[in-house]
Formats: structure tokens, C-alpha cells, sequence
């Protein structure tokens, strides 16, 4: 049943499982626990649709790159499923294989572990199971790149899909514009006895239950651990810790510009990094997509039109083109992009502001720093490319300054893929939470979501992280025993 916590106050005594956040990882555990026969809470700050007030609670501040936190994030049920795009790539096995050169470990579980959910989670997401992750052009020669392969989800908006399950599956309470505030940690047992939610209005109560699971996205998993002031006195979380840390987003950059070569075929093309690349290289993985502008007839190319064109976008708000336009003389000439792995790197991470939201909670600063290797990943990627594309008479490349040059700033936009910060790690020494997601101090405390991801790879988070919220379902559905749904 689905209510509206800002005029109906009727949650239970007690649940089996309370879980924070109504997004993919948040519904998916939501609707495999309550399915297994368990008493189950599932609340979402946000309401059924976009709202100022909510969306507002968002609010942070950022150093080092730009996040564009706010712009790439929704506050509402659903959550940022309402503007995914839909793309699907699996993580590879040498993902969890080859731990990142730098001085933070990667996976600590098998690939296996999230391998078996892959059917699972292609179905959540609207895939047919028996269709293979397909290319959508030939690899290059060459042992550096193969083409991507990767599906399209219709996208699935969680909230529309499952909005029946979620109004009537036996045992589970939904419960929109109910924000949680506090995360109540006793010491001495080691576990949450509690979480204070809230409506607008700062109406608040206690919600109990066996576990607790935080499903709210990377940043605000570890907002929520940050603002709890009894798992700061408890050194749960602390400034030493992990909490906030190796906050990973895939890299969207520009690598450059290319005209194609005589007789190439004009679709779109991508291709991905292999491991032999990412072995010789010492680099991180990425998806490099090859695409051709619309056409322009320049008819003979001469400066009077490269200027009437220069005219013509200031007088339309195209400014920030002008400088595209004016490189390129004719078509056929096209852009390279990139998702590109990024390094957990301890100093990209969240910092709590003294300043505080609407509900009382304090707000966070994202510093977004890369370390060398990202830059070296970049770069080794980036004069490849260019090397292939003339190897394989693709065409001609033109690299980006910043793509050779690393004393030149990059200029990165939002891919919207938010990771880490709540990383997963065989100890407190190195990670947030273990093997099973559970937070490292506390006996029922777990984390879902791209947040516990140890290293980024290349891939979308979406179906991921969905792997790892089934996985965790059937952990906490193991370890609670048989169903106590009416015990």
C-alpha cells in the first residue's frame, strides 16, 4: 500500500526490514523481500512526482570538478530511474579480477557473486533474457579496442512498472514524502535501533525494525551515515574513515574530433577497451562512441560562411559552439565521447557543511578529484583511438589539448553515474561495508545502491547495482530465517 506520510501517519510498530529510498535498488529489495514473505517499509522522501521542496533538499556545494550534483539527481519516487536513459552493460570479470593501481584495494567478492543475478536483473529492467549484449558496428583491427556491446532498456521507470506491486504487495508498506533525519545507533548492542522520519512540515516519529538498508543514492548513503550524530560517537563514521570517500563518477569528455574516411560508413560507431589494452597500459577501462554531426553544406568552405555561421549561433544562444564550428570545414566531420572508468581515490570525497537543509540536516560539500592514473587512463585511451582510427583508414583524428596534455584542465560533463562513498571492502581499514553490504560497526545497518561499488569500471550502474540488491535480498532473506511476516 502506498500512503502519503504528510497526512497519513499510520506506520507499523515494527517491521522486519526498513529500507531508505525508492529508487531502482530500493524497490527491487523492497518487493523481493516483502514477496518472501516479510513485513517490509519502504519510504521515499519524495512524492509520486518532481517537486521543488524535495528536490531542494539536494541542495550542496561542490569543490574540484564540477558533480552538477544537483542537475543529475531526482528526488521522487523512482528516483533517478525518471530520467534514465536506459543503457545496460555488465560488469566484466576482470573488473573484480584486477585490483586498481592505486593505493585502495577493488573487489573483495568474486565475480560470480553478481554474475548469477544477471538474468534476474535484465528481466527487472525490461531485457529479454535470452539476447546477448549486442555490438552495433565491427571492432577495429587491433588487439586495443572490440566494439561495445551493451542493450537498451525501453527505459523502465520503476515507479510506473511497478507501481501495482508496490500498491498491493501483502506485507509492504510504502510510504512517500517521509524523509529520514536520523539514524539511531546503540553502542552497546551494535545495532540502529531506530530512524527518525519526517514529513515537510518537521512532523517526526521513530520507525523500528530488525534491519535497516539505505537506498538513496551515493551521495546521500553516505549524507545519511554522516548526519547521524550516534554512529559519529560510536567511531562508526569518523573523519579517518571511509565514509564520504572515493566518491567515482565515469568520465564524459570530449576526446576529440575526426573526419571519416573515404568510403567509411556513416553510423554511429563504439567501441570498448579490452583487457589486453588495459594490462599493457596500466589504465582504466572506457567506452569511446565515434559520431558524425549533422551535415552542413559549407559550399566551398570559405570564412564568409564559417563567419555567417559563427553570427548565426551567438544570435540563437548557441555561443558555447562556436568554437566547434569554426574547426570544422566540412561534413563528415564528427566527435569522439567517452565513459571512462574513473580511480577510487580517497580525497574525491563528501564533507559535512555546518549549513542545514530544510528538515535539519546538514548538507555536504562533493570534492571531485581525479589522481594521475585517470589522467594516464585518458590519455593512453585517447592516442590510441586516434592511432586506430588511422590504422584502419576510419578516418582522421584531431585530439583535444587536455586528451596529451595533462597541465590542461579537463573539461568533464555529467554522465550522472554516482559511485562510491559507502564502498565495499573485506575491512573497516580499507571500505564501508563488507561481503554482504552490511556497514562495518553494526550488527543490521546495510547499504544498497552504486554507493558499496569498490572500482567503477566502465559500465552503466544501473543493472549492477540491481545484481548487488538481489544479491543482498537473498543474504538478509537467508540470514532472517523463515518468514515472520505476522510473528
Amino acid at each position: 500500500m502506498i500512503k502519503d506520510y504528510q497526512s497519513q501517519k499510520e506506520l507499523r510498530d515494527r517491521y522486519d526490514f526498513c529500507i531508505i529510498g525508492a529508487g531502482p535498488a530500493g524497490i527491487t529489495l523492497a518487493l523481493r523481500l516483502a514477496g518472501s514473505g516479510r513485513r517490509v517499509l519502504l519510504i521515499e522522501g519524495g512524492g509520486h512526482e518532481y517537486s521543488q521542496p524535495s528536490q531542494t533538499l539536494y541542495n550542496c556545494t561542490s569543490t574540484g570538478m564540477n558533480v552538477y550534483a544537483e542537475e543529475t539527481r531526482l528526488r521522487f519516487l523512482g528516483g533517478t530511474s525518471n530520467h534514465w536513459a536506459g543503457r545496460c552493460r555488465p560488469f566484466e570479470k576482470s573488473d573484480f579480477d584486477v585490483a586498481p593501481p592505486v593505493n585502495v584495494p577493488g573487489w573483495p567478492i568474486a565475480f560470480s557473486e553478481i554474475e548469477r543475478y544477471l538474468p534476474a536483473a535484465m528481466a527487472i529492467v525490461d531485457l529479454p533474457t535470452d539476447s546477448g549484449f549486442k555490438a552495433i558496428n565491427a571492432s577495429m583491427d587491433g588487439n586495443d579496442f572490440v566494439a561495445d556491446r551493451f542493450l537498451l532498456s525501453p527505459p523502465t521507470r520503476f515507479a510506473q512498472k511497478y507501481a501495482k506491486d508496490l500498491q498491493e504487495t501483502e506485507g509492504l508498506d510504502v510510504f512517500i514524502n517521509c524523509n529520514c533525519v536520523d539514524l539511531e545507533f546503540d553502542d552497546k548492542t551494535g545495532r540502529i535501533t531506530s530512524v527518525v522520519v519526517s514529513d515537510y512540515a518537521r512532523h517526526r516519529e521513530r520507525v523500528t525494525a530488525k534491519q535497516f538498508i539505505l537506498a538513496t543514492g551515493a551521495i546521500e548513503n553516505a549524507r545519511q551515515l554522516m548526519n547521524s550524530e550516534s554512529l559519529a560517537t560510536a567511531g562508526v563514521v569518523s573523519k579517518d574513515g571511509f565514509v564520504g570517500r572515493c566518491f567515482m563518477e565515469h568520465l564524459n569528455l570530449d576526446l576529440g574530433t575526426f573526419i571519416l574516411g573515404e568510403g567509411q560508413s556513416p553510423e554511429p560507431r563504439q567501441y570498448f577497451t579490452t583487457d589486453a589494452f588495459v594490462a599493457q597500459f596500466q589504465s582504466g577501462k572506457g567506452n569511446v562512441s565515434a559520431a558524425l554531426l549533422a551535415q552542413v553544406q559549407a559550399y566551398g568552405r570559405t570564412a564568409a560562411i564559417k563567419d555567417f555561421l559563427e553570427n548565426l549561433a551567438c544570435d540563437v544562444g548557441l555561443a558555447h559552439k562556436i568554437d566547434f564550428i569554426t574547426h570544422f570545414n566540412c561534413p563528415g566531420d564528427g566527435v569522439i565521447t567517452t565513459l571512462i572508468e574513473q580511480f577510487p581515490n580517497r580525497n574525491s570525497r563528501l564533507t559535512l557543511l555546518e549549513e542545514r537543509d530544510a528538515l535539519g540536516m546538514r548538507k555536504v560539500n562533493i570534492n571531485w578529484e581525479l589522481v594521475p592514473e585517470d589522467r594516464h587512463t585518458i590519455k593512453s585511451i585517447g592516442l590510441e583511438v586516434a592511432k586506430c582510427f588511422a590504422e584502419t583508414g576510419l578516418g582522421f583524428v584531431k585530439l583535444d589539448e587536455y586528451v596529451y596534455d595533462v597541465a590542461v584542465p579537463l573539461k568533464v560533463a555529467p554522465h550522472a553515474h554516482h559511485m562510491g562513498t559507502t564502498r565495499m571492502a573485506s575491512t573497516p581499514e580499507s571500505g564501508v561495508v563488507d561481503e554482504n553490504c552490511k556497514v562495518f560497526g553494526t550488527d543490521n545497518l546495510y547499504v544498497a545502491g552504486s554507493s558499496v561499488f569498490a572500482t567503477a569500471g566502465a559500465s552503466n550502474p544501473t543493472m549492477p547495482l540491481i545484481q548487488l540488491a538481489l544479491r543482498l535480498a537473498d543474504h538478509l532473506n537467508h540470514q532472517a530465517g523463515p518468514a515472520s511476516r505476522y510473528s
